[in-house]
């Protein structure tokens, strides 16, 4: 129990001070686990990167899951989880109940305007970035296109779950494949995997009997699917949720979420804290479980068989379709509703233009653009 007591504690350290992103948190953990505290070599921190890239789910949280994992067993991995969230969950927990009471300022309302500018210059940065990453050549390309556009004419869950299907379809018989070593065999852990499975199966037929079962269910089926980190769960939240929480506060949960340090995920603790307005510390410990949930099941199951796996052309093939439609994805959610409901005038594109030369020119930190978008919004509001 020590060892879970110190894997709990450099992971709430890391929590607490971990700005920028999946991206920013593989970099903070290599320093913590690799350099500084040397519980991985750089072999076995890179192996579980790979694992966590390969799934859907939160990848730098699978990431740390799995080196709490490594460290001191199943608890060492719920303690690096808990850890890790704890200070961004109580964060956008707060910002859901008490700005409810706070909507009606100026000053307030420019600040979430500012944020909503922020995350359209984000949203931004991740579209190009993984258009790099993934769109290598034409056919990528165009399968981002084509799922952008489908998208954005016919914007719907059931939409975005066949688009993501064709796409695995494409990459198989298609896709790139690279080859690799072959490696040892090594099995499944079925017990994870089957409560995976069962959960994604049954939750939706048991959806009317609770509203919880529900909440769970609408975030389970969100953290099921999300293929290209933490950004991409912005589409597929807006579509489960529809109606039940308003584009405003949609977006101003996700904005709050960029602005701190801890997963992007996180952004379910707001949403639940919202959907779940009667108990909303109930609301919001449940979805940011339901989210998480699904891609912790997913490394207990595959992190001893993944490499094996791996090396099978057609998991390459299905693996390389769907992150190309993930870019699509993307982009369709970088227009609506990032930037239609945030870029409203002349003064509001400038300060998009000047966000994405901070961000992607002079790489400016994430924390420092925050805090000069809040105060840029809060100028706009009070001056008009």
């Amino acid at each position: 129990m020590k060892e879970v007591a110190i894997v709990f504690w450099k992971f709430l350290m890391l929590g607490c001070v971990s700005f920028g992103g999946p991206a920013a948190h593989v970099g903070y953990f290599h320093q913590a686990f690799v350099e500084r505290l040397k519980w991985l070599d750089e072999d076995s921190y890179a192996n579980l990167l790979s694992l966590s890239q390969v799934l859907p789910g939160p990848g730098s949280s699978q990431l740390g899951f799995a080196i709490g994992l490594q460290r001191a067993g199943l608890l060492g991995g719920i303690a690096a989880f808990i850890g890790f969230t704890l200070p961004s969950f109580f964060i956008l927990y707060l910002v859901a109940v008490f700005s409810l009471q706070a909507s009606g300022d100026s000053l307030f309302a420019g600040v979430i305007h500012g944020l909503k500018l922020l995350a359209v210059v984000v949203v931004a940065d991740a579209c190009i970035s993984m258009y790099k990453k993934f769109c290598s050549n034409k056919l990528a390309a165009s399968i981002a296109a084509v799922t952008a556009i489908t998208l954005l004419v016919v914007p719907s869950f059931l939409t975005q779950i066949a688009v993501l299907l064709l796409a695995a379809v494409i990459g198989l018989q298609w896709g790139e494949k690279k080859a690799q070593a072959a490696s040892a065999q090594q099995g499944i852990s079925w017990l994870p995997l089957g409560i995976f499975i069962a959960l994604i199966s049954l939750l939706p037929f048991v959806t009317q009997q609770s509203p919880l079962i529900k909440l769970f269910n609408d975030f389970y089926q969100s953290g099921s699917l999300v293929f290209g980190g933490g950004h991409v769960v912005l589409p597929l939240l807006q579509q489960l949720l529809g109606d039940s929480i308003s584009t405003d506060r949609f977006l101003l949960g996700y904005a709050s979420a960029q602005a701190i340090p801890g997963p992007m995920f996180s952004l379910a603790s707001f949403l639940g804290a919202e959907l779940f307005q009667q108990q909303p510390l109930l609301g919001a410990a449940i979805a940011t479980l339901a989210i998480f949930l699904p891609g912790f099941l997913l490394v207990l199951a595959l992190k001893n068989a993944w490499q094996s796996l791996l090396a099978k052309p057609a998991v390459q093939g299905g693996v390389w379709g769907i992150n190309a439609a993930v870019v699509g994805l993307l982009i369709s959610a970088l227009y609506q509703p990032v930037f239609i409901s945030a870029v409203v005038d002349v003064k509001t594109v400038a300060l998009v233009i000047a966000g994405l030369l901070g961000l992607l020119v002079y790489r400016l930190p994430i924390l420092f653009l925050v805090l000069a978008f809040a105060a840029a919004g809060a100028l706009l509001h009070l001056q008009f």
